[in-house]
């Protein structure tokens, strides 16, 4: 009966033992082991790991992605006025063992230290460029100045940037309606440049229209009198022939129409009686 209680008891201590030696790390995890408060080790991949109990302690960190959202923050820019900036980065653990040793892990003393890092590289680049460049400035491109600006520092504190997002950038009071009001005046200003341009296009092409309709009404014209010539040209060949053929029936017929045309008209006429047009009155038939 002893026995069976001493080898329960130490199967007991044993399983114990086991239990303490053996540690898991999670995927989203990162671990550093110790020898006596000595990193002996931080590279550890996903799984089940061992230590020696006692003489081995582990730590565990989330290597989680982390946002750190900054309060508003004002910035000069070149031409010395105030900005006021929102902002949050996201970051992870790169290099477990610089995390420890620099922040002592603590996720809230780096969110301090990265902080800082963040605000000077805002504020060196907020410095180079006017506020009109920066409202108007792609940020995206602002973004990858500021993440290469800050990554190799914040990579001494063994964290990796992953992104730093400006979300608004507001103007003070006191400067907003100066700024709107060039702002204004630049828009004004492009506005009427516009206009001038849509005004020189339109004389231009209203010049090409009036160009063109005089070029077609000549082109027309002279098509015009070149076949009333070719028609007038045919009719005095249609007129000759006929006349070739009877020349006594084709005067007369000419002078029918020429009777026609006269007594059709309302006014008067002097003519004297024997003279040529009145030729087929006179004759008398036999």
């Amino acid at each position: 009966m002893i026995q069976n209680k001493i080898a329960a008891g130490i199967a007991g201590a044993l399983l114990i033992a086991a239990m303490m030696s053996m540690f898991t790390v999670k995927e989203t995890e990162k671990a550093i082991k110790f020898r006596f408060g000595e990193i002996i080790e931080s590279n550890y991949a996903p799984g089940l790991h061992f230590r020696m109990p006692i003489i081995n302690t582990v730590k565990l960190f989330d290597a989680r992605i982390q946002t750190m959202d900054s309060r508003p923050e004002r910035f000069l820019t070149a031409e010395k006025k105030n900005v006021i900036v929102d902002s949050f980065v996201k970051w992870r653990i790169g290099d477990v063992t610089k995390f420890y040793t620099v922040v002592a892990g603590d996720i809230d003393q780096a969110n301090l230290r990265l902080d800082q890092i963040i605000k000077d590289a805002f504020r060196g680049e907020f410095s180079k460029r006017n506020i009109k460049q920066l409202v108007s400035t792609d940020r995206s491109a602002i973004r990858e100045i500021l993440i290469n600006n800050s990554k190799v520092i914040a990579a001494s504190l063994g964290m990796e940037i992953i992104d730093v997002q400006v979300m608004r950038i507001d103007l003070p009071d006191e400067v907003s309606a100066s700024v709107f009001s060039r702002m204004e005046a630049e828009r004004e200003r492009v506005a009427r440049e516009f206009r001038s341009q849509g005004a020189e296009a339109a004389e231009r092409i209203r010049a090409d229209a009036d160009r063109q309709r005089v070029v077609t009404l000549a082109n027309a014209y002279r098509e015009a009198e070149k076949l009333r010539g070719e028609g007038d040209a045919r009719s005095a060949e249609i007129y000759a022939q006929a006349y070739g053929q009877d020349a006594e029936f084709f005067t007369f017929y000419r002078s029918l129409s020429a009777y026609k045309k006269t007594f059709s008209n309302s006014g008067m006429m002097v003519l004297d009686p024997d003279s040529d047009f009145f030729q087929y009155f006179k004759k008398q038939t036999k």
